[in-house]
């Protein structure tokens, strides 16, 4: 029979190949799901996968890959830091709620003004000092009581999500709606694309997180504190003796990871989405943890992973349109990515064995 023996080391080759075998089993995967649906798989498959990047509209999908892709990757990498840690932030999506909220509240008020050079870095701050507060609640009761901050944090985001109806309901209601639930237009005189967009919807959380990609990699390669991240998650008690200060690293990780998901959140709100919503949030949060196992939490890993997650958003899409495939069905086959990416990075620290049965 089979069994799983402990390599002596993780393997190098494993590490890098996982990822791939992944995306390769859940191509195969979702080829099956495909046709039980009635769909042609091939097609269905060239829709989510080609067409964005090679069809006769790609001169439009492109720009709106950076523009899906882009808070995927700011929101992964926070997370990468705590994932390094042995930090669970699991709630990014609720950071990335309050992160719009605290945004969107200080933009909308200085409506009617319209000067959007004073305005929108105010909300950047708001956005990101929103973020940041809403993780620093599971990193205090994390440091101070040693709660588990995966349930914390995941808890949280569920009242994010209460306190986002609220809002499109409430105070942050556009009196002029004639009645219906959301905010004002940000996108009319707050907004993150004006600067920079050429009609395809670019907008700063694109540029926000290629600058977090670069400042990632340097804390990772080059910076003592990235090396204290590694080795805190890798042996907690050589980190413990080499002087790492736990508690400073949990808030610094979770409130990092906070900020950049609520930058996230403020970008997309006063960008592609435009207002508050009760349906504002789309599973950033948690789509960008994929994100970050199969960019193997390497900033440059997480880059190209973000691409390919935003593949999936922009040819599912297409394939909806075009197919019929239901959103669901393209919800099930990025979840898969995740099922077989935990699967085959089992091979990354242990090794298959044929093992002979027991003798009598």
């Amino acid at each position: 029979m089979l069994t799983l023996e402990k390599r002596p080391q993780p393997s190098q080759f494993w590490s890098y190949a996982a990822p791939l075998v992944a995306v390769v089993l859940t191509m195969i995967a979702g080829a099956a799901l495909f046709a039980t649906l009635g769909t042609p798989p091939i097609e269905a498959l060239s829709k989510i996968f080609w067409e964005p990047l090679f069809g006769k509209f790609n001169f439009f999908y492109l720009p709106q890959l950076l523009v899906k892709g882009a808070p995927l990757v700011a929101i992964a990498l926070g997370l990468s830091l705590g994932f390094k840690a042995g930090i669970w932030n699991i709630g990014a999506e609720g950071q990335y709620i309050i992160g719009a909220l605290c945004g969107a509240a200080v933009g909308l008020a200085f409506y009617p003004m319209e000067a959007r050079w004073l305005i929108f870095p105010l909300m950047l701050i708001a956005g990101a000092f929103g973020g940041f507060a809403w993780a620093m609640i599971p990193g205090i009761l994390r440091v101070k009581f040693n709660t588990n901050e995966i349930l914390v944090s995941l808890m949280l985001v569920y009242v994010a999500e209460q306190l986002l109806a609220s809002m499109a309901l409430g105070l942050m209601k556009n009196p002029e709606g004639m009645g219906f639930p959301g905010s004002r237009n940000l996108s009319q005189y707050a907004s993150s694309s004006s600067w920079i967009d050429q009609g395809y919807g670019m907008h700063w959380g694109v540029v926000i997180a290629l600058i977090a990609v670069i400042f990632a990699y340097i804390l990772f390669s080059k910076h003592i504190l990235g090396f204290q991240i590694k080795l805190a998650g890798q042996a907690p008690r050589a980190a413990a003796f080499s002087g790492v200060n736990p508690t400073r690293l949990v808030l610094f990780c979770l409130g990092t990871s906070g900020a950049l998901a609520g930058l996230a959140g403020l970008t997309e709100v006063s960008g592609p989405s435009g207002l508050v919503s009760i349906d504002f949030n789309v599973g950033y949060g948690f789509t960008a943890i994929i994100v970050a196992f199969l960019g193997r939490l390497n900033p440059i890993g997480i880059l190209l992973a973000g691409g390919l997650m935003a593949l999936t958003y922009i040819g599912g899409d297409v394939a909806q349109s075009s197919l019929g495939l239901p959103g669901a069905a393209i919800q099930v086959f990025q979840g898969m990515l995740l099922f077989f990416l935990l699967a085959v990075d089992v091979l990354t620290n242990y090794r298959v064995r044929m093992a002979r049965g027991a003798t009598a």
